[in-house]
């Protein structure tokens, strides 16, 4: 007290419940603003943090519990939606499926194998399963190096003129030979001695196990023969987007044809892939 006893003046020290008052309702508004700002993106919000920082990465993590919603892809082709025979896959994929008759000495093959994957390529040979017979050992070598393994009938007759019987072995006889030596009875099936399956053929091939006949819509033409320069020319004259290009091991013209068919689908931005991948793409 001063003195004469007279109270000191309110205007000389603050009033504790004034200051009280006057933080509770800063913190009010304060969090009002927050409250705004959050999710609205307007003026008044808290600016985002910058991405990849450590407040980013934290924002984006999920809820404890729960998982972060995920697009469903779109639905991929798939083998089980293919028709009973294919000649080419799709055109908009920049692909290309070289597909080999399996017959021949095995030295012709081990080189033309080589050759693509050197290349960085893929490709399917369709055997036959006399040539399994006779050297075995080229259904584990094709498979090892990534490629399609098939069936290519049995001895190779013109299976167009069999009987149905006769048609049902030229079929299973190759596809168990190749689940005696693979486990597996390939993963496609060529007629023999034709471009495209017969009704008949389709419908035995199936019943084998191959749901689609195997096809082509570029001919080589190196079965005949005529040169690697007219192999290489056959092939990149006609090839597109999606070709199933037909091929035969145990020439050696297609050996020498290789390296150039293989330069020139590169040059074109094409990649020698296996059927699988061609069709599933």
């Amino acid at each position: 007290m001063t003195s004469g006893g007279t109270p000191p003046s309110p205007l000389g020290r603050p009033d504790r419940r004034l200051l009280l008052l006057a933080a509770t309702m800063a913190l009010a508004s304060a969090c009002s603003r927050d409250g705004e700002g959050e999710g609205a993106g307007g003026a008044g919000g808290a600016a985002e943090p910058a991405a990849g920082s450590p407040a980013a990465r934290t924002r984006a993590r999920p809820p404890v519990g729960k998982s972060p919603a995920v697009p469903s892809p779109a639905a991929a082709p798939t083998l089980s939606r293919l028709p009973a025979e294919v000649a080419h896959g799709p055109r908009q994929r920049r692909m290309v499926a070289l597909t080999f008759h399996g017959s021949g000495p095995p030295e012709l093959a081990e080189a033309a194998l080589r050759a693509i994957e050197k290349a960085g390529g893929h490709a399917t040979v369709l055997a036959v399963g006399t040539w399994l017979d006779q050297y075995p050992a080229m259904a584990r070598r094709v498979l090892d190096g990534g490629h399609d393994l098939g069936n290519h009938t049995q001895n190779h007759l013109d299976i167009s003129s069999l009987d149905a019987a006769s048609a049902r072995r030229e079929i299973e006889e190759c596809a168990a030979r190749l689940r005696a030596l693979t486990g597996s009875i390939g993963s496609w099936f060529r007629p023999s001695a034709a471009r495209t399956a017969t009704p008949l053929v389709r419908r035995l091939s199936a019943r084998a196990g191959y749901p689609t006949c195997l096809s082509y819509d570029v001919d080589s033409l190196d079965h005949t023969d005529p040169g690697p320069r007219a192999v290489v020319d056959n092939v990149l004259r006609a090839v597109r987007p999606g070709s199933v290009v037909s091929m035969h091991l145990g020439h050696q013209g297609t050996v020498a044809a290789l390296p150039r068919v293989l330069d020139g689908l590169r040059a074109r931005g094409l990649r020698a892939v296996t059927t699988t991948e061609l069709l599933r793409a």
